[in-house]
């Protein structure tokens, strides 16, 4: 009996583990607020392929003092130091994108963002994505699919996966996404057309992004992370 007695305590005490011990889906670097708050909005940054969390980190403290800044390292490794979203590749000079990868990092993002409620305080209704070419495609890909989770998104040189459309949410629940789109008219990585269409689309879905476009090529500039910062104001 008091065998049976001390195996239900076990379970008892293993199925009460504190769940903030757990580790999110997805390692990451983040800046608190540097103001004080007890919920403030949350800002997830996503690199771009063969990058990792500390790229756009580096200017985590440039954005402003009211977000808790979160910068996410992408699930698949291509080398030490070097990650992607999802394996890419060229067929008659056309991008190829995996799919199922591609669709894994949507819900694993929309996971980690649950997560962290258990690591960090902010308020879920203010959760922004700001992503760089291959992370600007997952920034569509999440708020456009699951729109109550995400309050906007600012797309640098991305651009919207044929894929996703078939996966979007209806148009009403999309009213409320703040959309912010840059992207280099010199850029010969993801052409400017893509953002051009991204742009279009959106709109027909009755969006009004704040566009953009710089004389560059893929690359973050001056002007477009001042413009950026703007938006995020």
């Amino acid at each position: 009996m008091k065998t049976f007695a001390l195996l239900l305590f076990t379970i008892f005490l293993m199925s009460s583990i504190d769940q903030t011990s757990q580790q999110p889906a997805l390692f990451y670097v983040h800046r608190a607020p540097t103001v004080k708050t007890s919920k403030p909005p949350l800002l997830i940054l996503l690199h771009g392929t063969g990058s990792n969390e500390e790229d756009l980190f580096s200017f985590a403290d440039q954005l402003p003092e009211k977000f808790l800044v979160v910068s996410v390292r992408a699930p698949y490794t291509i080398e030490k130091g070097s990650y992607t979203w999802y394996e890419l590749y060229f067929e008659n000079g056309k991008p190829i994108s995996n799919n199922a990868q591609a669709e894994q990092s949507r819900t694993t993002i929309l996971e980690f963002i649950e997560q962290l409620k258990s690591k960090h305080a902010f308020d879920a209704s203010q959760v922004y994505l700001c992503g760089f070419s291959q992370g600007g495609i997952m920034s569509y890909s999440v708020a456009l699919t699951a729109p109550e989770k995400i309050k906007g998104i600012a797309i640098m040189s991305g651009r919207l996966l044929d894929d996703v459309k078939t996966r979007i949410a209806p148009k009403e629940s999309l009213k409320n996404i703040n959309i912010f789109i840059a992207h280099g008219t010199k850029d010969n990585v993801i052409n400017v057309q893509s953002a051009r269409d991204a742009k279009a689309y959106l709109t027909e879905l009755g969006l009004t992004p704040q566009y953009k476009e710089y004389p560059e090529a893929h690359t973050i500039s001056r002007e477009m992370f001042a413009d950026l910062l703007k938006w995020l104001n």
